[in-house]
């Protein structure tokens, strides 16, 4: 199935997701390079809510560019296999083997990405269409981070999710992401 396809499936949590999906419709839409960093306005990522065993606590990432804890994830960079590319984030930003909980996508948000140098060169400030997946991992396992793109990982209570030391554009996000799987 298409990441079209994928999009036009989803049924929206919120109305923060359904203005979200209009625009990743429409971006889909209005350009051909939506999957690469190339596309300089914007391009989809792929990202990971990743719970404990008993439903209690989420691993987070503290982003060097976002300065602040946030879930991981990374970009498509040309992979239409999102769900892949979420595994595949988790594991290398944090060391641990995730078991996926739902192949479908789990939530959907535009996120802002400010300006900022990587490797050594500028990146204009731009929007990535954040597409991403629930999975499970064991918090008994020892964390491990990439210090180019972080600086710690940590398992937090679902408590902590909106506290002051989280991204601020993120906050609302972890707590729809947890009320969503209390409603399930």
């Amino acid at each position: 199935m298409t990441l079209r396809e994928q999009l036009e499936k989803y049924i929206p949590y919120d109305e923060q997701e359904e203005r979200d999906k209009e625009q990743m419709l429409k971006f889909i839409n209005d350009y051909d390079d939506v999957l690469t960093r190339n596309n300089i306005f914007g391009h989809f990522s792929a990202s990971a809510f990743v719970v404990n065993k008993e439903r209690t606590k989420m691993v987070v990432v503290y982003h060097i560019i976002n300065d602040g804890w946030i879930y991981p994830g990374g970009h498509a960079d040309g992979e239409e296999d999102l769900l892949s590319v979420a595994v595949r984030e988790v594991e290398e930003e944090t060391g641990l083997k995730v078991k996926v909980l739902d192949n479908n996508i789990y939530s959907i948000q535009s996120a802002p990405v400010k300006g900022h140098i990587k490797r050594g060169k500028y990146v204009s400030a731009h929007l990535h269409l954040d597409v991403l997946y629930i999975m499970e991992a064991d918090d008994t396992i020892p964390l491990v981070y990439r210090e180019d793109e972080s600086k710690g990982i940590k398992w937090i209570p679902f408590e902590e999710a909106d506290n002051e030391t989280m991204c601020d554009f993120i906050r609302p996000i972890h707590k729809k992401l947890i009320k969503k799987l209390n409603d399930r």
